[in-house]
């Protein structure tokens, strides 16, 4: 892990509900990364700018940030304060894990890759379930409450997720939530970071 220096590394996570939260605090934990617990809610509780605030504070980087737009299909919360984060000059956005939901009246994100419930890494959209979704499209289109925002800021590597900690059991806490560790990975994996567990965790 980097000692913070210059530009703040994170991962955007479009997910905060409890059950969410839980899972990306305990997948900081087991990687040796940092994560802004009081970015998790349903919606996002605090702005961009309290965000950033509170990552000038953390002593080692990447760290996962959650946002969450509580179902909406407008932008809300959440998707004001990853504009912010995202677009802040001393933030160095290496990711996005995007998170698929049942909202209707939205654009989606054009993930890089998805990942299905059974751990496979896939080219084709997944739903809620993370489940392959038939389509015609040629891009792995995913579409959330929380990811058109994602169309309008940099992001170098997008993962396409369903539900964090759900998904039928598959990602359950229980087992390792292993498809949200498995995206969080591959961000990381792409990004050309070492990660593990640290002393300090």
């Amino acid at each position: 892990m980097k000692i913070l220096s210059e530009k703040i590394r994170v991962i955007l996570v479009t997910d905060g509900d409890r059950v969410a939260q839980h899972v990306v605090e305990d997948i900081a934990i087991s990687l040796g990364l940092r994560c802004i617990s009081a970015s998790g809610g349903n919606p996002t509780p605090i702005s961009g700018k309290e965000i950033v605030k509170l990552l000038k504070t953390v002593h080692h980087d990447p760290v996962l940030v959650m946002f969450d737009d509580r179902g909406s299909r407008h932008k809300g919360n959440g998707e004001v304060a990853m504009e912010y984060v995202a677009s802040h000059p001393d933030i160095e956005v290496l990711g996005a894990v995007a998170v698929a939901s049942n909202t209707t009246g939205i654009v989606g994100i054009a993930a890089d890759e998805c990942i299905t419930s059974s751990g496979d890494i896939v080219n084709h959209s997944v739903d809620k379930n993370g489940v392959c979704k038939k389509t015609h499209e040629k891009k792995s289109i995913i579409t959330g409450d929380t990811v058109d925002v994602l169309n309008y800021v940099d992001i170098p590597f997008i993962v396409g997720v369903g539900d964090i900690g759900k998904m039928d059991r598959a990602d359950d806490i229980g087992r390792g939530a292993p498809i949200t560790r498995k995206a969080i990975e591959e961000i990381l994996k792409r990004s050309g970071i070492e990660y593990g567990r640290t002393k300090e965790n």
